[in-house]
């Protein structure tokens, strides 16, 4: 147990100033017991299988490690467009970090009681939302997608309240960062100006030391964050990914995919999709992601109108729709196999689009499908409401010079078969409850290999059912 009692011990964040965050251990769970640990993280951590359940003791705060400087954040963020000064970790305490090859990664423990942060909440995560966010970090590190990732999920008999009586949870979540958009906006708009630069001054030491692009630190900074969000959110379009919640304190610095709430993949393609019940007005609908995004990094920059001119600021600012744009239209050429530059691509890639709205088209099937449009077996059948679409399809690959087959290969790498739909969530959640883990694994195996064929496990990649979009999430879940 030594690493873990060096990973508590190991923790730059607290050597800021005690303003950024109080100190707070965890309030432990009775009688934890582990539903799931993350093998693959666990190796990559260097850890075994057999100290699961005592790491499970001193991250549930049943084992205290002497002088560990665990602590909740201060921060503040916008919430549905509206700032609200003081908001916090308030059901998460950040333990330590951990060197993993040549980077450094929080180890952050969700669910564990109350926090000065917590206003009129009792500090607790349920079964529900823990195990949708376990599950969905690793499924987002399968796609390629940056992303916080968790190394286990226990639980407990406690009962939480929420829509209902629920047993309670923690998962050991770890990201490169906990900093968010919010963390900056506490300190600009509380006019404590020397704090906000001591945190930026942090964040470029310990995320982005590269001594030699910093002419301007602060500009460089915000460039980076800038456009390492427009490239994320490239991604989450590129999968059919609705976050739920882009407020600016769940938006990451170093352009991670962080704070699962009612996320949700789309089943049949609407891009006016909403996955939140809570949001009445569509903000954070699926079509809207790319403009929060960058109303959020807008947000941010106007933080650093003391460190950095007002007309560098928006040439920042005007790079996230140029790295948006030109990520999500790579990433689509990829997801379609071509290669070439060729002018009209973004009309076959907008025509597509559009055919899967008006024909309400399954967004993950209908991409893993287009490979069977160039492949010469006639008994793979292809949807009938892109035939027309498929001879341009087809005539677009016919001047790409790699060999078809290849093409075929690399689309079903980037397309994937399987992906965490909710309703194969619900049903693992279901029988969690009921005290079966089973579903666990199976989605574990999927979710980290989703491009593989898996023909055993072929009815996991069909059609959500018709119950499935009844299932209701918010803001709890």
């Amino acid at each position: 147990m030594e690493i873990i009692k060096k990973i508590l011990k190991q923790h730059s964040y607290s050597s800021l100033s005690h303003d950024f965050y109080s100190k707070q251990l965890q309030q432990p769970l009775n009688n934890p017991f582990l539903i799931h640990v993350n093998k693959i993280l666990l190796n990559e951590f260097g850890l075994s299988e057999k100290s699961c359940e005592d790491l499970m003791l001193i991250f549930n705060g049943t084992v205290q490690i002497p002088d560990v400087q665990a602590i909740s954040m201060n921060y503040a963020g916008h919430q549905f467009g509206q700032y609200v000064p003081q908001l916090g970790d308030g059901r998460g305490v950040l333990l330590g970090e951990i060197k993993v090859k040549d980077k450094y990664l929080d180890i952050h423990v969700k669910g564990s009681g109350k926090t000065p942060y917590s206003r009129f909440g009792d500090g607790r995560a349920v079964l529900r939302s823990s195990l949708r966010e376990y599950l969905c970090g690793e499924a987002m590190h399968g796609l390629g997608i940056p992303s916080s990732r968790s190394l286990m999920i226990f639980g407990s008999d406690d009962i939480v309240y929420r829509e209902k009586s629920e047993t309670a949870a923690m998962i050991v979540r770890t990201a490169g960062t906990h900093i968010r958009f919010g963390s900056f906006e506490k300190f600009y708009h509380d006019g404590l100006f020397d704090r906000h630069k001591e945190l930026c001054d942090y964040a470029i030491s310990q995320y982005f030391p590269d001594k030699d692009k910093l002419n301007n630190k602060y500009e460089y900074l915000l460039e980076n964050i800038v456009t390492r969000t427009a490239s994320l959110i490239a991604h989450w379009q590129s999968v059919g990914f609705c976050h739920g919640v882009m407020n600016t304190d769940n938006m990451s610095i170093l352009g991670e995919t962080l704070d699962y709430g009612p996320f949700g993949f789309i089943d049949n393609f609407s891009p006016s999709h909403v996955c939140n019940l809570s949001d009445s007005s569509g903000r954070y609908s699926y079509q809207n992601q790319p403009y929060v995004g960058m109303w959020n990094c807008s947000a941010l920059g106007h933080t650093f109108s003391h460190l950095i001119d007002k007309g560098e600021i928006s040439r920042i600012m005007s790079m996230y729709e140029k790295t948006y744009a030109e990520k999500l239209f790579t990433l689509y050429k990829n997801k379609l196999g071509i290669k070439k530059v060729v002018e009209a691509d973004e009309f076959l890639i907008q025509e597509l689009l559009g055919l899967m709205e008006v024909k309400k088209l399954d967004f993950t099937r209908t991409f893993r499908s287009l490979s069977n449009i160039l492949n010469n077996n006639h008994s793979i059948q292809v949807d009938e409401s892109l035939k027309n679409w498929s001879q341009k399809f087809k005539e677009r690959h016919s001047i790409e010079d790699s060999d078809i087959n290849l093409r075929i290969t690399q689309m079903n790498q980037i397309n994937p078969k399987f992906i965490l739909r909710n309703y194969l969530l619900q049903n693992a959640i279901d029988l969690a409850e009921e005290g079966s883990y089973k579903e666990i694994d199976n989605l574990m195996k999927l979710i980290t290999n989703p491009y593989e064929e898996n023909l055993e496990y072929e009815k996991y990649a069909g059609k959500s059912p018709e119950w499935a979009a009844d299932i209701g999430l918010s803001c709890s879940s």
